[in-house]
């Protein structure tokens, strides 16, 4: 979930080391990938004349794009810095190929009321970057998006598992494009604590428990957990959840088709209240993790060396650009491992960015077919700091070994992970600050005891979500 207190999901240059010790652990899959061509051409045109080395357009082109001299193209995202930095290079490549005259329009961390007020004044962006599939519906039921071209979605059946298209369809309706995606079951830790405290990487909850116990006892706070976003406790959540409940549950309650009263929400609850209920185990206790945002949860693990407040900080492959910002090796002070087995094996959470058109005209639907292709991904993949769905990337895009591995096992997924939950429900339950979801597991960690009673209200919550 993108939020105003979230942190970009990019993986800086001095985090890809370590993202090599997750990526077939975190998502327990056999890598396997296809290669994409290294057709080249003018104009988009298709052919089979090979990049010359040492020239600058070493891109494949796998997808003819229109003549769109003299259109002009709106896009808009929340992302800046290093990622806005490198989608420009995805623009201008289409730019290039096309003859359009594209401009970035940063959409602030709030894209639902940024693209409102844009519709409601008459002038939305061509294409919006959406985090959320709960935005994408919403949108949709509005009738703010346009169905995707018959181009387009050629593209989309080409490269994408059944998964991740449905993620950007409504109501049998193909709207989106997932074009970037991250892993959400990972577990940082403080590798000067573990050695101090004698305790090794565990791989069920009940090892991660016994770990988190052994810390304590050793004289550090075991877990950091940064309460005060409460985005970070809803992924927390969908974690312990996935990996007890299943996927047909977990599918079931992310649409609402079955009730937060559920027997499956009390036993995820009470799991996740073993830790939660025990304040030693937490960083600062209960109160003290409700009042750390998510990038100190972060720095206060690998700041100090084995004197560092916590031991354990449980997020996304994002939370390596906070790790770098300690002044932490990747890899050497900080390790990490996939999020502990509650059921049977360990749980795949996923996010990414998806665009979608919210004007109709070929140059809309032209970027979306291009985001689609394999061309577009290689170009981002080349920067770093980005994993892609798409199945005919060639692997060899990725400038390391470390994000080759994830891509190459995210492609060998399949339709065999899940979409972070949160992201999927209407924006009132599962993405508001001091409301739904957010506040209900907020006031959980503050009284982990009250588990039917913080199920009530999310139930009350969402079914007034749900109906909006």
């Amino acid at each position: 979930m993108r939020t105003p207190t979230r942190p970009s999901l990019r993986t800086t240059r001095a985090a890809r080391s370590a993202l090599a010790l997750v990526a077939v652990g975190a998502l327990a899959l056999t890598a396997a990938g296809c290669g994409d061509g290294d057709d080249k051409s003018d104009g988009g045109k298709q052919n089979t004349s090979k990049p010359v080395p040492g020239k600058s357009d070493l891109i494949s082109h796998t997808v003819e794009l229109p003549k769109l001299s003299g259109q002009k193209l709106k896009v808009t995202a929340v992302w800046t810095g290093a990622e806005q930095k490198s989608f420009t290079k995805v623009l201008d490549e289409f730019a290039k190929r096309t003859g359009a005259e594209v401009s970035f329009v940063p959409s602030g961390d709030d894209m639902s009321a940024f693209v409102g007020s844009k519709v409601a004044g008459g002038d939305p962006p061509d294409v919006a970057m959406l985090q959320q599939p709960g935005v994408l519906r919403e949108f949709a039921q509005k009738g703010w998006l346009k169905p995707l071209g018959r181009e387009a979605t050629a593209q989309l059946d080409k490269n994408f598992a059944k998964g991740w298209r449905e993620l950007g369809s409504h109501e049998g309706k193909q709207y989106g494009v997932y074009f970037k995606a991250t892993n959400k079951s990972l577990v940082w830790y403080n590798t000067k604590v573990f050695e101090a405290a004698g305790v090794k990487e565990p791989r069920t909850w009940q090892e991660f428990l016994h770990t988190a116990q052994a810390i304590a006892d050793y004289g550090v706070s075991p877990v950091s957990v940064g309460g005060a976003d409460g985005w970070t406790l809803t992924d927390w959540f969908e974690n312990v959840y996935l990996s007890q409940a299943g996927r047909e549950k977990y599918d079931q309650l992310a649409q609402h088709k079955i009730k937060w009263t559920d027997a499956s929400v009390k036993e995820a609850l009470i799991t996740l209240g073993q830790l939660f209920g025990k304040k030693e185990l937490l960083a600062g206790g209960n109160e003290g993790a409700l009042q750390t945002q998510f990038p100190t949860s972060v720095t206060q693990t690998f700041t100090g060396g084995e004197k560092a407040k916590a031991a354990m900080v449980f997020e996304g492959d994002f939370a390596a650009a906070n790790i770098t910002g300690a002044k932490a090796t990747i890899g050497k002070d900080a390790k990490v491992f996939p999020f502990p087995a509650v059921g049977s094996r360990s749980p795949v959470v996923t996010g990414g960015d998806v665009g979608v058109a919210l004007k109709d005209g070929q140059a809309a639907q032209a970027l979306l077919t291009f985001l689609a292709s394999s061309d577009a991904a290689r170009i981002w993949a080349a920067e770093g700091g980005f994993v892609s769905a798409n199945k005919n990337l060639d692997p060899s895009a990725y400038p390391d070994e470390v994000l080759r591995s994830i891509g190459k096992a995210l492609v060998a997924a399949g339709d065999d992970f899940r979409f972070d939950m949160s992201d999927q429900a209407p924006a009132s339950f599962g993405g508001k600050p001091g409301q739904g979801e957010w506040k209900q597991l907020q006031d959980f960690l503050r009284n982990p005891g009250d588990v039917e009673g913080t199920q009530q209200r999310l139930e009350s919550d969402a079914a007034k979500a749900f109906k909006s």
